[in-house]
């Protein structure tokens, strides 16, 4: 007698392509031989988890087209299954996947373009929290001794990414949705992408920003305190403009609060 998880890895095992035959033996054939039964399900889960990731992915399906794009979602899906039951949070290894993809290796660009596609993904469904909103952080900002302003360490809208890339992918993007000219021309030598994704009303967006502003707020964005990310941008650009960045950041609406890096520690409230 084979225990409950014994039996659940069989099935696992059946439906992701592997040996269907311990699974076959606890199904009742009732008219339908069990390989065929357990057949029907394998191309459910295998349809149903491809339909998931071209919804997820589908400028990398323009790309690389439906037909391959079935093909490297098949051997995702078999080596990647899902861990969790919320079908929206499935993917999230899918661009590392096709960076060690051989048949994508002549599409080096093809895993950033993932990338950015999972950050809008989860960018979309990222929990919701109340922003505080810029002119109440600046005052709290504000009252702080000027020795303490550097120990800030702001947090972020759990909406918020920051992907940096050595191809155009934002150009490759928006090159590919319907409604800005799909199938347009990119000169994949055209620059690097530096860019903010975030999630704006109902919609996941992103956009560019220049090296040095991307520097900072990712540093800040991975708790790095305001004076460590500051000397980040300005190693990035010595002319870099530190006061006018910080007060752009407040601006945008994407802080939730602050605390500081020193042994005492203060929490904005709004």
């Amino acid at each position: 007698m084979r225990t409950l998880a014994e039996l659940q890895g069989a099935l696992r095992a059946a439906l992701l392509g592997g040996d269907a035959r311990a699974a076959a033996s606890a199904v009742i054939a009732d008219g339908l031989a069990p390989e065929a039964r357990l057949a029907i399900y394998r191309h459910h889960v295998r349809t149903s988890l491809t339909a998931v990731l071209r919804e997820t992915f589908p400028v990398v399906c323009r790309l690389v087209g439906e037909a391959f794009f079935g093909y490297a979602a098949d051997r995702f899906i078999r080596r990647e299954p899902p861990a969790g039951p919320c079908l929206f949070e499935y993917g999230a290894r899918f661009a590392d996947f096709l960076a060690g993809f051989p048949p994508c290796h002549a599409l080096p660009y093809l895993p950033d373009v993932a990338r950015l596609e999972w950050a809008l993904n989860a960018a979309y469904h990222a929990e919701d929290t109340a922003a505080p909103g810029g002119p109440a952080l600046a005052a709290g900002l504000a009252g702080l001794p000027a020795d303490a302003r550097g120990l800030v360490a702001f947090t972020f809208h759990p909406s918020v990414r920051y992907l940096a890339s050595l191809y155009p992918i934002g150009v490759i993007w928006r090159a590919n949705q319907d409604r800005e000219g799909s199938g347009a021309l990119v000169d994949l030598d055209s620059g690097t992408a530096h860019l903010e994704i975030w999630r704006a009303g109902d919609d996941a967006v992103f956009r560019p920003l220049p090296p040095a502003a991307w520097a900072l707020r990712a540093a800040l964005a991975a708790g790095r305190s305001l004076e460590d990310a500051g000397g980040i941008a300005l190693g990035v650009d010595a002319h870099f403009d530190l006061a006018g960045a910080i007060a752009a950041l407040l601006s945008d609406d994407i802080l939730t609060g602050y605390t500081l890096t020193s042994a005492t520690r203060e929490t904005l409230t709004c």
